[in-house]
């Protein structure tokens, strides 16, 4: 009988999703719930948004071009350009959401048996993104005292070896909401440029 892969076995379920049964229960008893388990938006869609999507004249909705439409990305560089980052439409490419784009990265820079570094805590489901792509995960641990500030850069050396291959961030931190600041982005930034490391910002 065919057998699922070992990958397959050690895939973590969403710590997220796995709230959601206990939720709904408590909802069904009557218990107010407050949602902290998913990033929800919690205002209105901007209806200009939604008249876009049902105003169109479009008779078939094709498969745009890999890469991300070419009049979006040029739009987006554009943007860049305006706040003095310099990236042209070929840099950029589009994904269906950040998770589809973290194991883009992780599949185009990182081998089987590869590292990244990720301060933790972090978003539970890099986990799955590493297991799906062969990495190992090695954690920095930021602490609650310092508001989960970056860690020491010292904290960081100890941990690189010939198989780090990257420093992870999310900024604003997920779950901690901690936003680095630019001092802290630029001791990244040395580091990264001083090993020979991708540095990637979710």
């Amino acid at each position: 009988m065919p057998s699922i892969s070992n990958k397959g076995k050690l895939m973590p379920q969403s710590p997220i999703r796995k709230l959601v049964p206990y939720a709904e229960d408590a909802k069904k008893r009557g218990i107010k719930v407050y949602h902290l388990n998913i990033g929800q938006p919690d205002i209105k869609t901007p209806e200009v948004a939604l008249n876009a999507i049902k105003n169109n004249t479009l008779e078939i909705v094709a498969y745009s071009r890999s890469e991300g439409s070419e009049e979006y990305r040029t739009k987006l560089a554009g943007y860049y350009k305006k706040n003095n980052i310099k990236v042209t439409s070929n840099n950029i490419i589009i994904t269906t959401g950040g998770s589809e784009a973290l194991l883009f990265t992780f599949g185009s820079i990182m081998d089987q048996g590869d590292e990244v570094i990720i301060p933790e805590p972090f978003y539970a489901n890099y986990n799955g993104f590493s297991i799906a792509s062969g990495v190992k995960v090695v954690p920095v641990i930021s602490k609650i005292e310092d508001n989960f500030a970056l860690p020491p850069i010292e904290d960081f050396e100890k941990l690189i070896t010939p198989k780090t291959k990257a420093i992870l961030i999310c900024n604003p931190g997920n779950p901690t909401g901690y936003l680095y600041s630019e001092d802290e982005i630029n001791k990244l930034s040395k580091i990264a440029k001083k090993h020979n490391l991708f540095l990637i910002a979710d």
